[in-house]
């Protein structure tokens, strides 16, 4: 990474079996009939974010890495179930259409460590509490909330964490792995 680069959009995320994504892409396409406004992820997108970071220097991100390879090296391979749609927020317009993750705790655990190798790496402190999901779709202003479905996608592997960089664009954001880390810890 070029130290002198400009700050990009990243976040650390684990991936999903493809199988999962590919389940919830047919999940997508029976519940893009029946739900107005939303404008849905690409399958290819779908992961777990474990923390946002918004803009980041490479600095930042240099400082990052050895972190989350630390945090990686300490948690197991786990599995996930993945089941259950919501929106955020719970009342109100809906915002996002989500798609939930029931997460064992070494996977929680992670998510901290992740959390406090940011807050090390220079960026603030989430304002956010973690809630383990998927999200599915966002929506426009005035989208009425929809009624849900129930979903059960079964379990995904989780065995990689991977910081990613961010593009936003109008077709879509464009996610690049700038480091992946396998997970090796025993359970």
């Amino acid at each position: 990474m070029n130290p002198d680069a400009a700050a990009v959009r990243a976040f650390v995320a684990l991936d999903l079996e493809a199988r999962v994504r590919e389940a919830a892409a047919e999940l997508v396409e029976r519940l893009r009939p029946d739900v107005r406004g939303a404008r849905w992820a690409r399958p290819e997108t779908l992961h777990l974010t474990l923390r946002f970071l918004g803009p980041a220097t490479p600095a930042q991100l240099e400082r990052l890495s050895p972190a989350l390879a630390a945090a990686a090296a300490q948690c197991p391979v786990s599995t996930a179930a993945v089941a259950g749609l919501g929106t955020f927020p719970e009342s109100g317009r809906p915002r996002v259409l989500w798609l939930g993750l029931d997460l064992p705790t070494p996977i929680l655990a992670l998510q901290q460590a992740c959390d406090r190798a940011a807050e090390e790496a220079g960026f603030a402190p989430s304002d956010r509490p973690f809630r383990p999901h998927l999200t599915l779709a966002r929506f426009r202003e005035r989208a009425p909330r929809p009624r849900l479905p129930p979903a059960n996608l079964g379990e995904s592997r989780l065995d990689t964490v991977v910081l990613y960089r961010s593009d936003l664009r109008p077709q879509g954001a464009v996610h690049t792995p700038l480091v992946a880390c396998a997970l090796r810890g025993r359970g």
